[in-house]
C-alpha cells in the first residue's frame, strides 16, 4: 500500500507555535511530537508499504540523529524534497534512510503530481496537486495538502487520499 506524508519538522521546535501544532514549544514538547508522529507512522505502515514523504522532513541535521528517527520508520520511504531539505544534498538524504529522493516534483499514477510546494494547476490541466508546505492551510480545487497538520500527524493511505479527494476535503478526522 502507498501512504502521503509531509512536513514532519521533526526536532523544529519553532514549526509548534508557527503551524499551532498541539504540542508545547520546549524541548520535551519537541520530544513528544517526534514520538507522536513516528509512534502514528509505525502504527499504520507495514515494512512492506511504500511512503511518500512531501518534504520537510526535520530541522536537525545532525545526519546520525534524523538517521535513528528515519531509519525507525516503517515502510520503503520516498523524498520528494522541501525548501527545508534542499540544505543537503541527495545522497545525505539517501543515507539518512529514503530510498529515493526527488529534488522536484514527480508524476504518480499518471494523474497525480506530487510535490512539496502546491504547483500551479488550472482547469484545463487534467492533474490533481498531492502536497505539503502550507501546514494548516488549505487550497480549493485539484489539490491535496498532506502535511501533519492536516492528518492528524499520521501519513494517509492512498485510499484515504482518493476519498478526500472525491469528497473535496482535505479535512482529518
Amino acid at each position: 500500500m502507498d501512504y502521503f506524508i509531509g512536513d514532519t519538522h521533526f526536532f523544529h521546535k519553532n514549526i509548534i507555535n508557527y503551524a499551532n501544532r498541539p504540542f508545547p514549544p520546549t524541548p520535551e514538547g519537541v520530544i513528544e511530537m517526534n514520538t507522536c508522529m513516528v509512534n502514528n507512522w509505525n502504527s499504520k505502515v507495514q515494512k512492506e508499504d511504500r511512503v511518500f514523504h512531501v518534504g520537510d522532513v526535520g530541522l536537525n541535521y545532525n545526519k546520525r540523529i534524523l538517521q535513528e528517527i528515519v531509519t525507525h520508520l516503517n515502510g520503503h520511504k520516498i523524498l520528494i524534497m522541501g525548501n527545508h531539505d534542499t540544505r543537503e544534498k541527495i545522497s545525505w538524504w539517501r543515507d539518512v534512510g529514503f530510498e529515493e529522493v526527488y529534488p522536484y516534483p514527480i508524476i504518480y499514477k499518471k494523474w497525480y503530481i506530487i510535490s512539496h510546494e502546491p504547483v500551479f494547476l488550472n482547469e484545463k490541466i487534467p492533474y490533481v496537486n498531492i502536497h505539503g508546505h502550507i501546514h494548516q492551510n488549505r487550497m480549493t480545487g485539484p489539490f491535496l495538502n498532506v502535511g501533519v497538520e492536516q492528518t492528524n500527524y499520521t501519513p494517509l493511505s492512498w485510499k484515504e487520499v482518493t476519498a478526500r479527494l472525491q469528497e473535496g476535503t482535505n479535512e482529518h478526522s
